[in-house]
């Protein structure tokens, strides 16, 4: 068995469970009887799925180095979308919104960038396959449910896929620092597709070249920038409030 095969911690196995695609077992930590623990074994009994109780050090061995919090669900492996799959997931949303992650190769910051565009309903998230990180099981934890729900797209060439994205109607707004526009006064209501750099080094020259608009968050304190994930938080929500005024 391979740990790509598991989705680990409470709430990502809860939403696994939930949405019910190709669970084939669950392993929890036999000496862990709280309620969460209570609603994942209940979830898992309604649907006839398999039980596996065990002690801890079974679970670390099944996922080593992940905090799995005392429970491990058996899923076929969450993979990416190619860019083929673009057009099908514009076409699908009533209004697009898109998060693009240039370069960015932290898995926890990948996790939580899933969990936000999640929370704020966008149809996907879209990164470069080169020097980017994948679903790994971390990013895949950290997301929480989200890896499951929201497409994420792996993209060979980011420029062409950008171009796709503006053949399709979509506007391309990327984060800089060093932009003259505020997030704030461009208008995110229509189709947008929010493109956010690495940490540290920002968006590409090629990315930044293939925006529609630059924009920054101000910036009152001395740091120099956010997290990505953070910042992304940010101009994801941006968007959800201008999209509900």
């Amino acid at each position: 068995m391979s740990e790509q095969h598991y989705t680990a911690g409470l709430n990502s196995a809860r939403a696994a469970l939930k949405k019910g695609d190709s669970v084939e077992g669950v392993w929890v930590d036999a000496s862990r009887r709280d309620r969460r623990m209570q609603e994942i074994l209940e979830l898992a009994e309604a649907q006839r799925i398999p039980i596996h109780p065990v002690e801890r050090k079974e679970l670390d061995k099944l996922a080593p180095g992940i905090n799995h919090q005392g429970v491990l669900v058996r899923t076929s492996a969450v993979t990416a979308l190619s860019e083929n799959s673009l057009p099908d997931l514009i076409a699908a949303a009533d209004n697009p919104l898109l998060l693009i992650l240039d370069g960015v190769q932290d898995p926890h910051n990948l996790g939580a960038c899933l969990r936000s565009a999640d929370a704020a309903g966008a149809c996907a998230v879209m990164a470069p396959k080169d020097k980017s990180v994948g679903l790994t099981p971390v990013a895949i934890k950290v997301a929480s449910g989200a890896a499951e729900r929201v497409p994420f797209v792996q993209v060979t060439n980011l420029a062409r896929a950008l171009d796709s994205l503006k053949e399709q109607g979509v506007w391309i707004v990327g984060a800089a620092g060093e932009a003259e526009s505020l997030l704030y006064d461009i208008d995110l209501t229509g189709p947008i597709a929010i493109a956010m750099g690495a940490e540290g080094s920002g968006l590409r020259r090629l990315t930044r070249e293939h925006c529609d608009y630059l924009a920054k968050l101000p910036m009152a304190g001395e740091v120099e920038s956010l997290n990505v994930s953070v910042a992304a938080g940010i101009c994801l929500f941006e968007a959800v409030r201008q999209r509900l005024g």
